[in-house]
């Protein structure tokens, strides 16, 4: 594995993202939170797949591609692998609803402290599993 620049930029971006999410949940804005959970999730995903190599693809969920490249990924995430896929693909479908809504749908009607908190845990789950998974790689 190995943090260029640009991966460094997603870990830092995800970082700040993390506490933007706790400022979006003290502040009932929990369409926000999982929306920016999402963003979280797939710039760390991006982040591992361009230290191990990768081309990134242009998608919101990269768990497929994860998947193909597993040989190429640290234990660390191979063990959580599924769990992340789960994650990145639950958010994604998120995505759009929690931002823009739909007419039947106003995102901060319908958003709920318990999909912020969830947002938030799935978030931090990935953030602490890719931290490790960079650790690991840099100490091989």
């Amino acid at each position: 594995m190995k943090v260029d620049e640009l991966t460094g930029a997603y870990l830092k971006k995800a970082k700040v993202r993390f506490e933007a999410l706790l400022f979006y949940k003290d502040n009932e804005a929990y369409s926000d939170v999982v929306r920016e959970a999402q963003e979280l999730v797939e710039l760390l995903l991006k982040a591992v797949l361009r230290s191990v190599g990768v081309e990134v693809p242009k998608i919101h969920d990269v768990g497929r591609t994860l998947e193909k490249n597993r040989q190429l990924l640290p234990q660390v995430l191979n063990e959580r692998l599924n769990e992340l896929k789960k994650i990145s693909k639950r958010l994604r479908k998120e995505r759009e609803l929690s931002f823009y809504g739909a007419e039947d749908f106003i995102p901060t009607e319908e958003y709920e402290l318990e999909d912020a908190e969830m947002a938030i845990k799935d978030a931090e789950l990935v953030l602490k599993t890719v931290q490790s998974a960079l650790k690991e790689g840099n100490d091989s």
